[in-house]
């Protein structure tokens, strides 16, 4: 005997029964697309890992920016010390005379709270790739002026002007200086001896944004020894 056949004009197809018993089918809602609340859902995951990759990525920018910075200042405070260490290094006990003619001591050095030069010497080993008629020892000065440290040299030993300071460091709020005799640490050096040299030189830099830099350099007959 044969089963009865349902064809879909009778309304008994596939179709039909599962939209009379409420269920949608599969190829319908293919066909229409995404609902809003499914569109809704997406758009808000999208966003969610849209912020957490600019704030990844932004943090990332600044943390680069901030270790650049630091770098630099780190060369800084390097180049700093070389220039302090060739100088003092090469500190020769020689007198000289200043622009009036009165004569100064081969070393003088403060305590960094005035208005004074931080330190005075005469140092051996200046280049002279021009051959000028000069000699080879260089009279230098370093100075804080407001928040810069400079370096001061003069093209004459005696009676000559000082030339235009070059900055070695900005962003200095004080300097407090100590120079090394005789085994213990003196605030000023003024000694009654002219030609004596300290053995070692002590700079202790502040600029405000975290701990001082303390930098000690041998001077002279000390770094020979």
């Amino acid at each position: 005997m044969r089963a009865p056949h349902h064809s879909a004009e009778n309304g008994f197809s596939s179709c039909g029964r599962s939209a009379e018993n409420g269920f949608t089918p599969l190829r319908r809602s293919a066909e229409n697309g995404f609902t809003l609340v499914e569109l809704m859902v997406s758009l808000l995951i999208f966003g969610i890992l849209a912020a957490g990759g600019v704030m990844l990525l932004s943090f990332s920018v600044g943390a680069q920016a901030s270790a650049k910075t630091r770098l630099d200042d780190i060369a800084t405070i390097r180049r700093l010390g070389s220039a302090l260490t060739g100088d003092l290094a090469q500190a020769v006990p020689r007198t000289t005379r200043s622009l009036s003619g009165d004569r100064t001591p081969a070393f003088r050095g403060t305590s960094g709270a005035g208005v004074e030069p931080l330190m005075a010497f005469v140092r051996a080993g200046w280049s002279n790739g021009a051959g000028a008629s000069r000699p080879s020892l260089q009279k230098v000065e370093y100075r804080l002026d407001g928040d810069r440290l400079e370096r001061v040299a003069y093209p004459m030993l005696d009676g000559g002007e000082a030339q235009a300071g070059a900055v070695v460091l900005e962003g200095v709020r004080s300097i407090r200086m100590r120079y090394r005799k005789d085994g213990e640490w003196l605030d000023v050096w003024a000694e009654s001896q002219p030609e004596l040299l300290p053995s070692a030189v002590e700079m202790v830099i502040d600029r405000g944004d975290g701990a001082p830099i303390r930098q000690v350099f041998v001077a002279g007959s000390g770094y020979r020894q």
